[in-house]
């Protein structure tokens, strides 16, 4: 007889069909939970708009710290640059006092130099000019001011317009003209020309009548007046003799220059006789005077030998021909 067979196939199948479903409804739950989560969503990008926010506020807070930083930066790079232009300006003022300094200490030096070389130069004079000094004696007038004859009704200024009067003594020159008509305070006429015999007025060929307004343009033209000199009076002076001489005119020549660069002295004094000879009354017919800048003798020692010749002719021409030389010791503008 055959055992009874348990019928547990159905049950068991049933079994299984409740237990997939049990995990099949675990899993949709699992699924519709993941899917539907707005509350935590939500506060999940709130969360992340805050933090966005509070960076924002941030950069917003570094951007104003920037920019005040920047504009600290920029008040002390200002302030910097006024204490570095504070420190130029008082250092200029440094640099001028010690220049002006140096230059009262220089001028003392040059002084003293020139004196000094003078005296030298006297001591080694050459034989013409030792003769020439020998026969020098010193005018006496006593209508002078200075020691300079003033009683001139004309006056011919015949200046040195060379390169290194120019440089060097123009500004001084200048007054010196200035001076010089001061102590005539009524001219008849007035001449000015170059040491080659050119006229500062070219359209003007006689005297020009003295005025206070041709006293002035006379130092305005100064200013821009430029031509050629080969630095030797004797051109101007002949000229301004042959040109302007007539019977009872008393006229002045005064010569301004630095050096004489023609090669003999007696050669000038002699032409210089011959044309201002003496008249009846035992006068030349001109007095010339001559005003001397020592621009030569703050060279060095063998470029001084034409400063002292300009010396020596216009001492001997001063006092053959009844007028003052005067030397300076200074050439630059006081």
């Amino acid at each position: 007889m055959k055992p009874k067979r348990r019928e547990i196939e159905g049950v068991s199948l049933s079994f299984l069909d409740v237990i997939s479903c049990g995990f099949g409804a675990i899993i949709l739950m699992l699924v519709l939970t993941k899917v539907f989560e707005p509350v935590v969503l939500e506060d999940t990008i709130e969360n992340l708009e805050g933090y966005l926010a509070a960076l924002q506020e941030d950069v917003f807070k570094l951007r104003g710290e920037t920019r005040d930083i920047d504009r600290e930066m920029i008040r002390k790079q200002d302030k910097k640059k006024d204490e570095i232009e504070r420190l130029i300006r008082l250092q200029q003022n440094l640099d001028a006092l010690k220049n002006k300094l140096t230059t009262v200490t220089d001028r003392t030096k040059v002084n003293t130099t020139i004196e000094e070389k003078l005296a030298k130069a006297k001591q080694s004079l050459t034989e013409e000019m030792q003769r020439l000094l020998a026969d020098y004696k010193k005018s006496i007038d006593d209508d002078t001011i200075g020691g300079v004859p003033v009683d001139s009704e004309y006056v011919v200024f015949i200046i040195d317009t060379s390169g290194s009067m120019r440089q060097f003594a123009w500004p001084l020159l200048q007054q010196k003209i200035e001076e010089t008509l001061s102590v005539y305070p009524r001219l008849k006429g007035i001449q000015v020309m170059n040491d080659m015999g050119n006229f500062m007025f070219s359209e003007r060929r006689d005297f020009m009548n003295d005025n206070t307004k041709l006293r002035q343009l006379i130092v305005e033209r100064l200013e821009t007046w430029d031509t050629f000199s080969n630095s030797s009076p004797v051109e101007g002076i002949t000229r301004a003799i042959s040109a302007f001489y007539k019977p009872g005119r008393k006229i002045s020549l005064y010569v301004l220059g630095d050096e004489f660069t023609g090669r003999s002295i007696q050669t000038v004094i002699d032409k210089v006789d011959r044309i201002n000879h003496a008249g009846a009354d035992g006068e030349r017919l001109v007095r010339i005077h001559a005003i001397g800048f020592p621009v030569q003798f703050a060279q060095p020692q063998q470029f001084q030998v034409t400063g002292i010749k300009f010396a020596i002719l216009m001492r001997e021409l001063c006092a053959r021909n009844g007028g003052t030389f005067v030397a300076l010791n200074d050439y630059r503008l006081l």
